[in-house]
């Protein structure tokens, strides 16, 4: 009997030995299996990220470049606009007239009927057939009065032909005088200041045109 039940007792044990083994199998089947599918669902993502990112350092190195030529090409159009700026002003301040004298525009006389006011180095007397001591002459048709209509004309950068002489009076003093003109009937008026050089005769200093005739009433 007792026999019996050893035999039960050891078949029993080894029963139990087996389903203990046959658990830890399974387990470990489980855990392999487990282990498996996670690396095939995290390798993937890996390999994705060892794609991209190199791609994104390139295009991080690559957007530096683009930056620097974006900035380099701001500072150009700055550079440009500036010195087109220059260049207008310039070329305000600046004119030249049709006999090739230039023209530079100087600050006005405060008058509020002047809109720019120009002087030039250009400018030389005009000659004269006078000789012997100078005396300004305001007869109207008289050598003076001639040659002071045509340094007028000279420093309005009008031909003395169809110029219209509104208005001629003394400058001051008896070498200087200022005159009102304008192209025939054409409003736009201008008001010469000039001087007499010895022997070389009147010269224009001074431009300014004018908002409105004032000596066309």
């Amino acid at each position: 009997m007792a026999s019996r039940l050893d035999r039960h007792d050891k078949k029993r044990k080894i029963n139990k030995f087996y389903n203990i083994a046959i658990t830890i199998v399974s387990l470990l089947i489980v855990i392999v299996a487990i282990t498996i599918f996670t690396n095939n669902d995290v390798e993937p993502v890996s390999k994705e990220q060892e794609k991209t990112t190199p791609k994104e350092e390139v295009k991080e190195s690559k957007s530096e470049p683009e930056s620097k030529d974006k900035e380099k090409d701001e500072t150009e159009e700055a550079v440009t606009e500036e010195e087109a700026e220059e260049a207008e002003e310039e070329s305000e301040s600046e004119e030249e007239q049709a006999d090739g004298v230039k023209l530079e525009q100087i600050e006005g006389s405060g008058d509020a009927n002047v809109l720019n006011t120009y002087t030039s180095e250009d400018w030389q007397p005009v000659g004269t057939e006078q000789t012997g001591p100078h005396t300004t002459s305001f007869e109207k048709g008289s050598k003076d009065w001639n040659e002071m209509t045509k340094a007028i004309a000279y420093g309005a950068g009008l031909d003395e032909g169809s110029m219209r002489l509104w208005w001629l009076k003394n400058g001051g003093s008896p070498t200087t005088a200022i005159g009102t003109v304008s192209e025939g009937d054409n409003p736009q008026a201008y008001r010469v200041y000039i001087e007499w050089v010895d022997g070389a005769g009147w010269k224009p200093v001074k431009v300014e045109e004018l908002k409105e005739n004032d000596r066309g009433r």
